[in-house]
């Protein structure tokens, strides 16, 4: 490892503390390794601004800081058990290439600082890419019940109870989808606050231009309080991860209705080949693998949710808790973003089985029509209820009859579409 940068003279580390220290933080960071060179970026114009380096050293600074990140890019520059963490590496290539002036870098910040901002940029992309993908699974949702309307057994319980259709399904997921963009949007809006040059937690005796990297690093205002820019992390990822959750939520529940319908017992659907994956045993097998991982996905989101809320049982101030919150955030975002990034490809492309999902409306399942006629021509709902009860399963009716009635809004005659697309659109 090289050297520490608080590393004093006549004090001693131990090589198996300093593991236990580091963990597989240099690891984690080649994720927000990118972020803290832009970070650094902003940081070093900041210093040059006020005159703590000097226009030359700020553009070698820059430079190099640029040339850091190309490296990184191409594989040239490779983070690993050399450096404590990604912060320390970006101050030892500066110093490596450019002397004092890298070791300048540093003035006016500190590591608590630098991961604040990287990760709130890292999350800052994360829940653009999760609004982006909600909105575009919502728009296939969207373009297929247009498209068609075929029907489908509506089920509570997991017991057919009445005629549904594909339309309203996709309709349903669809408004739910909005939903989680605009939650993205909506929590990505929140955590848009710049907390460099806060420092440790207090401030420092320079008169950083805080401005002045709040507009360079693209936030919309400044983190304000030092404090509480220490008192905000942890709280924000787990806002992140709500949002990623919300929409994560969904899918388990679209992945668990893939999983019954592709099923022989419904055979509602049938997946592209892709989706599915063979038996290591079973020769007969394609098995809905993806599926059964997107419905799986919620899990990691909780859990990462879960573990940063216990991190966060600490006073004010930085705690070394916190580092663990990196795995949790990282772990949570590839999960999740990773099974939703899927998802419109698949809702594009599985095809229903008309035949299947007709076979399977019985005539019981139109007495609920039954009652709300008989109801509206005068009759007591109850006793219209008692006698469609009474006369299920003797129905000739058809389910193309039970949907064209269903004319309450949102319903499968008046599915409000327009409204749906009209908020998809509002979204940008």
């Amino acid at each position: 490892m090289s050297d520490l940068l608080w590393q004093k003279a006549g004090t001693r580390t131990d090589e198996r503390i300093m593991r236990f220290l580091a963990g597989d933080d240099v690891v984690l960071d080649r994720e927000f390794f990118l972020q803290d060179i832009a970070a650094s970026k902003a940081h070093v114009e900041g210093l040059a601004a006020i005159g703590v380096v000097s226009a030359e050293e700020g553009a070698a600074l820059l430079r190099e800081l640029d040339t850091l990140a190309a490296d990184f890019h191409t594989g040239d520059f490779v983070l690993d058990a050399r450096y404590e963490d990604g912060h320390s590496a970006i101050e030892a290539r500066l110093t490596e290439r450019l002397g004092d002036a890298g070791r300048r870098v540093h003035t006016g910040r500190s590591r608590n600082d630098q991961i604040l901002v990287a990760t709130r940029l890292w999350l800052k992309q994360r829940l653009g890419e999760l609004a982006a993908t909600c909105r575009e699974a919502a728009e296939v949702c969207l373009r297929r019940a247009a498209a068609e309307a075929l029907p489908l057994p509506g089920y509570t319980h997991i017991q057919r109870a009445v005629v549904s259709s594909t339309a309203m399904w996709f309709a349903g997921f669809a408004e739910a989808f909005i939903d989680d963009a605009e939650r993205a949007r909506q929590t990505l809006a929140w955590i848009d606050a710049n907390p460099l040059g806060t420092a440790a937690g207090y401030g420092v005796n320079l008169p950083l231009d805080r401005e002045l990297t709040t507009r360079v690093l693209g936030f919309a205002r400044l983190q304000v309080s030092p404090v509480y820019a220490q008192l905000s992390r942890g709280k924000y990822e787990i806002a992140a991860l709500d949002a990623l959750g919300a929409a994560v939520l969904d899918l388990r529940r679209l992945a668990w209705d893939l999983s019954l319908f592709t099923s022989a017992e419904f055979g509602f659907v049938t997946l592209p080949g892709e989706y599915t994956t063979g038996s290591s045993i079973m020769p007969n097998k394609r098995n809905p693998d993806v599926v059964e991982l997107m419905r799986a996905s919620y899990a990691a989101v909780a859990a990462a949710r879960t573990e940063i809320e216990h991190l966060l049982s600490l006073p004010s101030g930085y705690q070394r808790d916190l580092q663990f919150s990196k795995g949790s955030l990282f772990h949570g975002f590839s999960r999740g973003l990773g099974a939703l990034n899927l998802l419109p490809d698949l809702l594009a492309r599985f095809e229903w089985n008309a035949a299947a999902m007709r076979a399977a409306i019985e005539p019981a399942m139109y007495a609920t029509d039954v009652a709300i006629e008989q109801a509206a021509a005068g009759v007591p709902f109850r006793e219209a209820y008692r006698a469609a009860a009474a006369a299920a399963g003797d129905s000739a009716r058809t389910p193309e009859a039970s949907l064209a009635a269903r004319v309450s809004p949102g319903a499968a005659a008046d599915l409000r579409l327009d409204l749906l697309h009209a908020r998809l659109a509002a979204l940008g």
